[in-house]
């Protein structure tokens, strides 16, 4: 599988939001990864639809929604204009798997679960393992930019990479927190092949945002 970079919108200057983005577009190849998040299921409060509505009036990239809310019901239906390409939602705020997913396939082209650092591979069954197209591994706590890379994350990457392959599923693995070119080989070689990453690209004092992309890759 080819290897997706998905820098995090989290760490830009929104200050300048529209000259980061015509950045951005500069780059083949990428996703834009949004966080989304509702000051309850984690303690930060970020963007919401009004901000995305204008993202992709700029953005060439495809839009990766992640959803660190408690009630993913509610965004499937208010967020299903702002041209979401994938839509993830964390395991640990739902209760009906079965109905979430089959919610987001009606109103969007991909569909991923997001599992936090203490939550195991092993809680996701094979059942709907075989239904979502990302599986999404947090390797930090979820709700804030620029923490450490937990390394035990690399464990649950390559138990889902088996996963992947015993079963032939297509899910991609995607890991988000940490990632800077230091540890990148490690989770591309343990079966990640979507890397998010926000501090590391956006922390190139020149602004050369292609430099750091490259690095990962």
């Amino acid at each position: 599988m080819s290897i997706t970079i998905s820098p995090s919108l989290l760490s830009v200057d929104f200050l300048d939001l529209k000259t980061e983005l015509e950045r951005l577009n500069q780059i083949e190849d990428l996703w834009l990864h949004l966080d989304i998040m509702d000051s309850h299921f984690v303690p930060n409060l970020t963007f919401g639809e009004p901000v995305l509505n204008k993202v992709k009036t700029i953005s060439h990239h495809k839009l990766d929604g992640h959803f660190m809310v408690m009630n993913p019901e509610f965004f499937i239906e208010n967020f299903k204009n702002v041209g979401l390409h994938n839509f993830t939602y964390h395991w640990e705020a739902v209760a009906d798997h079965e109905k979430i997913i089959s919610q987001i396939k009606a109103n969007y082209p991909s569909v991923g679960i997001s599992i936090k650092p203490k939550t195991p591979v092993s809680a996701i069954p094979l059942s709907i393992l075989s239904q979502i197209d990302l599986v999404l591994v947090m390797s930090v706590e979820p709700g804030f930019g620029g923490q450490k890379f937990m390394p035990e994350a690399i464990d649950k990457l390559i138990e889902l990479d088996l996963i992947r392959h015993k079963n032939q599923f297509k899910f991609q693995i995607q890991v988000d927190g940490g990632i800077t070119d230091e540890n990148a080989g490690y989770v591309i070689q343990a079966g990640a092949n979507n890397l998010v990453a926000g501090s590391y690209i956006f922390s190139e004092p020149n602004k050369n945002y292609a430099q750091r992309i490259n690095k990962i890759r």
